[in-house]
């Protein structure tokens, strides 16, 4: 079956050429997917240029404003109506494209994919999921950025999406979920998380191994992590962080002297292979689940090769029915409600 995605051409730092390159890289490598670059057509056109010119299944769709970063999502998509992540969020729901993908500002993907594209029947709150190496195989943790402050029956949601998501785009049989907090025992946390933990602990369907430290995230202790949009997204700059100046440090001290410089050569390929598996771009895009299409971020930051990898979660997502999957599993989860409202978050 054929899918055609909307590309946010203007979103990323570097806008447009690493949306045009990812798109056309993904387009020569799977013929059978259709595009529909939307942006600035003068600069889109020019980028394509330096990448031999348009493949025959990428079009481009005009789009005059762009919305940035520093800008407050919900008034951006409001007023700026011919914005490309605008518009591109609008093909999708007038069915004109299959799915979406963006690197742009967080808050107004959010905002398009919400009150443009839709959630799903039951979903309460979107969740934004991504892929973070460990030492182990990746684990797939969420909310990283979409809803900031979650209601415990908000983040057995976040749960269930997170266990689909695992088996059905990582191949995991049985992943292990586990709830991010400040201690493993079922009393850790705030009020949402202890709220949380009993929920989880009676929802048939998931393997909940319980709490789980920051500190052992990186380590493989779980396959999906569920956190709040805040506190997960602190983990995944930290986690970006770390690992980047870990890398530094690594490199300057291999290059700090004639001997450690030949000892380099000889840890190169080794070197260059860890680089690789912590490195953002392999991962692509995070999806954000609970949408009635499929709607992956990209990073702010991201090169060719993150865009394309970013396409490559859209596809999988779209061949494996996964707004579908979801959809199901929403349907048949119980209205959850912590035993005590008030340590329900407002």
């Amino acid at each position: 079956m054929s899918y055609r995605i909307a590309v946010d051409a203007m979103g990323s730092d570097a806008a447009p050429a690493p949306e045009v390159a990812g798109t056309i890289e993904a387009a020569r490598e799977w013929p059978e997917l259709r595009f529909t670059l939307v942006g600035d057509q003068e600069r889109i056109r020019a980028e394509a240029q330096k990448q031999g010119g348009l493949p025959q299944n990428v079009e481009v769709l005009h789009a005059s404003q762009v919305i940035t970063p520093d800008e407050e999502p919900t008034k951006a998509v409001r007023a700026k109506k011919d914005a490309s992540l605008v518009v591109a969020g609008r093909l999708v729901k007038e069915g004109q494209a299959d799915a979406l993908v963006s690197a742009g500002s967080t808050g107004a993907l959010v905002v398009v994919g919400t009150l443009g594209i839709g959630r799903l029947k039951g979903v309460h709150r979107p969740a934004i999921g991504t892929i973070m190496p460990t030492l182990e195989r990746p684990v797939f943790v969420l909310d990283v950025g979409a809803t900031p402050d979650a209601r415990p029956e908000w983040l057995v949601q976040f749960a269930l999406m997170g266990d689909i998501y695992a088996r059905q785009i990582l191949g995991l049989e049985r992943p292990r979920v586990a709830l991010l907090s400040n201690g493993t025992e079922a009393e850790k946390g705030n009020a949402a998380t202890k709220a949380t933990h009993p929920l989880l602990q009676a929802l048939d369907g998931i393997h909940f191994i319980g709490n789980i430290e920051a500190r052992d995230v990186p380590l493989g202790g779980a396959d999906v992590v569920v956190a709040d949009g805040f506190v997960g997204n602190v983990l995944l700059k930290t986690y970006e962080g770390v690992a980047s100046a870990l890398l530094s440090a690594i490199k300057r001290a291999l290059t700090s002297s004639p001997i450690t410089t030949v000892g380099a050569a000889l840890v190169k390929p080794a070197l260059k292979q860890m680089m690789k598996q912590f490195d953002y771009a392999e991962y692509g895009g995070a999806l954000l689940l609970g949408l009635s299409a499929p709607v992956v971020k990209c990073h702010g930051s991201s090169n060719a090769r993150a865009i394309r990898n970013g396409i490559r979660v859209m596809k999988l997502a779209l061949e494996g029915g996964t707004v579908a999957r979801l959809a199901d599993a929403v349907a048949k989860l119980p209205e959850l409600k912590p035993k005590d409202k008030g340590d329900s978050p407002g």
